[in-house]
């Protein structure tokens, strides 16, 4: 609700998604090995994590510890895997992007597909299962 004296919030741009992870090094040969993100300086927090720039957006991992909840999503059985929880890369080509995940022994969980706005979309897992979309104009 706003008042006639407030605006309203102006979200410019997501900055980064912060995900937790079981194991830094599996989650690297993904995030960088198979999608090819940059790792880049993360700040000397207390605890273990890695930082990776997709874009303008940074992907943000956090070892899994007390304090930051288990890894992982869990999709229910019965989802649909494009209509739950998932973060979305835009790539040059889904279908050489598929290719090279064949190549790389990634399972492709969904797709690709056309969505009905025209983008071609693919869907894999990380090694704890949270859920990544990439695709193509």
């Amino acid at each position: 609700m706003t008042s006639a004296t407030t605006a309203p919030i102006r979200v410019k741009q997501i900055d980064h998604v912060t995900v937790v992870v079981k194991s830094l090094d599996e989650s690297r040969k993904f995030y960088a090995g198979v999608l090819g993100m940059e790792e880049v300086p993360r700040p000397g927090f207390g605890f273990d994590g890695l930082w990776f720039q997709a874009g303008s957006t940074q992907v943000h991992l956090i070892l899994e510890h007390p304090e930051s909840g288990p890894a992982g999503n869990v999709i229910a059985e019965g989802s649909s895997v494009s209509r739950t929880r998932h973060m979305a890369f835009e790539v040059d080509d889904a279908m050489a992007a598929k290719a090279r995940l064949d190549e790389l022994g990634v399972e492709v969980v969904a797709g690709p597909k056309q969505r009905p706005d025209g983008p071609t979309q693919l869907y894999v897992l990380d090694p704890d299962g949270h859920l990544v979309e990439l695709f193509s104009q």
